[in-house]
């Protein structure tokens, strides 16, 4: 009878469906609590269930799953929810993925640091891209592997056992009690990873935490398809010309960045700089074996970026996480040149992940210094020639500048170069993303893309799609965004003088840097730190809280960038830099513009709220 509740709800909710859970990267942070992320939709969703109401106007007013689909979203929320309902478990012991080897890797990586043994059990045959070599030599994770005909057959273990399960029907869970961690993959759809007794409910969180920094959450699409197939129904299906389309975007991005090898296609942005960051501890192990790798990364750059780094930094004894100050009093040059003559000095693999412009700050370092400064030889301490730094740039603020083109500034350095898809490549209509190497840099690439595979982390063919349509128009909604931006900024620099104001000089700008996110640092009053503290978060929060109410239409509180439409406000320390250590956390706004916005009504309530302050 339950089971028969559940499916009907299900079939209801496929037909009611809000169009915003199918189209939204980004969800309301005004109704959110990131620590109740998926656990308050559900309340609200169980409510309904128990009240047979799944009509669309009560779907949509449910609160924030997430606030990005990367990390999860409403749909991926009732998949799990309907998947969990009809074996018993709490929803929370329910978890998907768009990748199929991720939710494997989630739980090796609980048990490295456990020390605790884990079997993979699976029948018929892995799938092609589970390198179980380059698993245990590059990741570090150890475990043991057995083939079985059937469920029966799992023997008891003295530590976890994972079941691989691959069938047509990705929510047929057989749940023998040898199983410690269910996986049910799908070649198309991604995976679910069902989390077997009390006793391993503990491995939840930080499960959650590996698809929230290494991959995706099964895409919205692809839960759509996986709740019609729970219910019977025919899956939905896209009518995409993948290898057309991957080509186009491919020959798009070739001409941004005035690369020539083809670029890779991620999931994600934080899932193509998993690879990256894989590929080059890859590369380093095989050409410079026994030496230490150092990880060099702003401390408060986009929280993922730091988060990840120190993750892996925590699997692998050689590799060691360096902050590059870069924000504040800090300068970016000065700072390079510091970690690097640190590496040197220990003969370690250097690699530098940096934001041009900074993430928050929109702050641009002197290039031709920091291309000299990468480019200086150095010595060990024993005097011989210390190994080359690869500069790794996440130039998400602005993609349209040619870093690595054959003439551009770090054309003489190893680099790569990354772009989070979800802002400006997609208009904000998928997630995704992008990497691209110059010559110098050209042959690591190989290696990159072995981990994007390994770690089934390639952009989806919906991704692709969207992209294919969103990318050649790019540079010109940059354009078209900076300039409503700047106008903006100048209106508040009038309006309100005392306001600090971080965003690229117009000198700038006529080299390229053309972002379309600013910092406000509003203007605060009191008589100690923390009092100005309080009242400029304050502030803050008043600003945005006018912005959303008065223009709701266009005004979002949101943490994404590079949208089509509106103006999306957030306050990092408390959303993107969420993992950042308290220290370095950025208390300001984030102003994000869009190409397509009424400038004038936003100048008339910002002209507003200074006259109530």
């Amino acid at each position: 009878m339950q089971n028969n509740n559940t499916l009907h709800c299900i079939k209801e909710v496929v037909a009611n469906l809000p169009a915003d859970w199918l189209k939204l990267t980004t969800h309301r942070l005004d109704i959110y609590d990131e620590k109740l992320a998926k656990t308050e939709f559900l309340e609200e969703f169980e409510k309904l269930f128990a009240n047979h109401n799944a009509e669309t106007a009560a779907l949509i007013k449910l609160p924030t799953a997430y606030d990005y689909i990367r990390l999860g979203h409403p749909l991926s929320s009732v998949l799990e929810w309907a998947i969990a309902k009809l074996n018993n478990v709490p929803a929370a012991n329910v978890i998907s993925f768009s990748s199929r080897t991720i939710p494997v890797l989630a739980v090796l990586r609980k048990n490295l640091f456990e020390k605790k043994n884990t079997q993979l059990i699976y029948t018929g045959e892995l799938p092609a891209y589970f390198d179980t070599a380059t698993l245990k030599r590059v990741y570090g994770y150890q475990f043991e592997l057995k083939q079985v005909n059937n469920v029966t057959e799992i023997p008891e273990f003295n530590g976890s056992t994972i079941f691989i399960s691959q069938q047509k029907e990705i929510s047929k869970i057989d749940l023998h009690p040898n199983i410690d961690f269910f996986i049910s993959i799908h070649p198309q759809w991604g995976s679910i990873l069902l989390v077997n007794g009390k006793q391993n409910e503990r491995y939840i969180s930080e499960i959650q935490h590996v698809r929230r920094r290494e991959t995706i959450a099964m895409t919205p699409a692809n839960c759509f398809s996986a709740l019609q197939q729970l219910i019977g129904e025919s899956a939905t299906t896209e009518v995409n010309n993948l290898e057309a389309n991957k080509a186009s975007v491919i020959a798009s991005i070739k001409k941004i960045t005035g690369t020539s090898k083809n670029a890779l296609l991620g999931s994600s942005g934080l899932s193509i700089q998993y690879a990256i960051m894989m590929g080059l501890i890859d590369d380093a192990l095989e050409k410079h074996p026994g030496k230490a790798i150092h990880i060099v990364v702003p401390p408060n750059c986009y929280g993922g970026t730091n988060d990840q780094a120190r993750r892996v930094a925590a699997c692998l004894e050689n590799v060691e996480v360096v902050d590059l100050p870069v924000d504040g009093n800090h300068n970016m040059v000065e700072s390079t040149n510091i970690v690097l003559e640190q590496a040197a000095a220990a003969d370690a693999v250097p690699f530098i992940i940096a934001e041009i412009p900074t993430n928050p700050r929109v702050e641009v370092p002197d290039l031709l210094k920091l291309r000299d400064v990468l480019s200086q030889p150095r010595k060990t301490a024993t005097g011989n020639v210390a190994i080359d730094p690869v500069f790794i740039l996440d130039q998400t603020f602005c993609p349209n500048v040619q870093f690595l083109a054959e003439d551009g500034i770090l054309s003489t350095i190893r680099s790569i170069s990354y772009v989070s898809g979800s802002k400006f490549p997609s208009g904000g209509k998928c997630t995704a993303g992008y990497c691209v190497a110059n010559k110098k840099a050209e042959t690591l690439l190989d290696k990159i893309e072995k981990h994007l595979i390994l770690c089934d982390n390639e952009a989806t063919a919906l991704q692709v799609e969207i992209l294919a349509k969103q990318i050649p128009s790019m540079n010109q909604r940059i354009k078209d965004a900076y300039k409503n931006t700047r106008e903006l900024v100048n209106f508040i620099k009038k309006t309100l003088p005392t306001a600090k104001i971080n965003f690229v000089s117009e000198a700038l700008a006529n080299e390229g840097f053309t972002p379309s996110v600013f910092s406000l640092d509003l203007p605060t009053k009191g008589n100690t730190d923390e009092e100005r503290e309080v009242y400029k978060r304050a502030l803050n929060q008043k600003l945005i809280d006018m912005m959303i109410s008065e223009i709701p239409n266009e005004s979002k509180y949101c943490v994404s960038y590079g949208q089509l439409k509106g103006c999306y406000w957030t306050i990092p320390a408390t959303s993107t830099q969420g993992t950042t250590k308290e220290d370095d956390k950025d208390y300001i706004a984030r102003v994000s513009v869009s190409p397509d916005l009424d400038l004038e009504l936003h100048k008339k309530v910002f002209l507003d709220f200074v006259k109530q302050i």
